[in-house]
């Protein structure tokens, strides 16, 4: 089992930073009570504050990909669409060795 790194970017429109890290905030809750969640962490870019990125760490491409379908996940993620100024770009990425693919 390899862990994995998801980086979410997003772009929000302007003002809109309370509702937006009150989502966050209950989207970390949430991710918390998941199998295979190991930490999370929330940068916001220093010279476009509308751009923030979340990382968080999953103990396999499993247990992201059994959040990335979970339906309070979704729920969560299309509250914030509304907010958001183009679609999140959302990047996984291993630690260690590449692994191989399952076809």
């Amino acid at each position: 089992m390899q862990a994995v790194k998801v980086i979410i970017k997003r772009r929000f429109q302007e003002g809109k930073t309370k509702g937006v890290f009150a989502l966050l905030n209950k989207f970390r809750s949430d991710a918390m009570e998941e199998p295979g969640y190991i930490s999370g962490e929330t940068l916001i870019n220093y010279d476009d504050p509308r751009e923030i990125v979340v990382i968080a760490m999953w103990q396999s491409i499993e247990n992201w990909f059994s959040w990335k379908e979970n339906e309070l996940r979704k729920a969560n993620e299309h509250q914030l669409e509304r907010w958001l100024e183009e679609p999140a770009e959302i990047k996984t990425y291993v630690l260690g060795t590449y692994p191989p693919r399952k076809k």
